[in-house]
């Protein structure tokens, strides 16, 4: 049973979140352990497996990019992130630039930190994070929405663009987590997403 199926729900990106929480309390009731303490110790195990099931679902699908992800692994035949047939690469042009940002960050290392350095991998830093809220809007707005009403034969075109998107969105992020160990700060902002 796939996330969406133990929620009753059609394979869509589009989802109602008020909707599914409720559905979730319900069925958190219906399923938590603590209200199966006198079944048999079989059925205890199931209502435990339910609540397990349900909890990795609602996690799922109530994050629209984890939603995005997990649809794209699951019209791919595969339960877990292991195992893509192809492994999407970022852009050249965005490659070009990271491994720009990439040398400063080695010099940065290698010389210290002066005033000018932490200046520009800062600009870079916040550049990058723009990028990075820039793909997710894409993700979760555009993209998702035409995917909903795609007829069949379009899916495998936004599949790829799916997993274009996911691979840029976490190659941002790594480099954003470079630069803001390098600066000596934490990423509050990025952090929300790892997936």
């Amino acid at each position: 049973m796939n996330h969406f199926e133990v929620f009753g729900l059609e394979r869509r990106l589009g989802i109602d979140a008020e909707a599914l929480q409720r559905r979730f309390y319900e069925l958190s009731r219906r399923y938590h352990p603590d209200f199966h303490a006198y079944a048999t110790p079989t059925e205890q195990a199931e209502a435990l497996a339910a609540s397990a099931r349900l909890n990795a679902a609602y996690r799922t699908l109530r994050d629209p990019i984890a939603r995005i992800d997990y649809l794209v692994r699951l019209e791919e035949g595969r339960e877990t992130k292991e195992g893509a047939t192809d492994k999407p690469k970022a852009p050249p042009e965005l490659l070009a630039e990271m491994f720009e940002i990439q040398e400063a960050l080695a010099e940065a290392k290698a010389g210290g930190l002066d005033e000018t350095t932490r200046r520009t991998l800062t600009e870079q830093r916040e550049r990058l994070l723009a990028r990075h809220a820039e793909e997710e809007a894409r993700l979760i707005g555009p993209l998702s929405a035409v995917w909903d009403g795609a007829a069949p034969d379009r899916r495998p075109a936004l599949l790829a663009a799916f997993k274009q998107a996911l691979a840029t969105r976490a190659y941002l992020r790594t480099v954003i987590d470079d630069l803001g160990q390098a600066l000596g700060e934490g990423d509050e902002i990025v952090a929300h997403h790892r997936h």
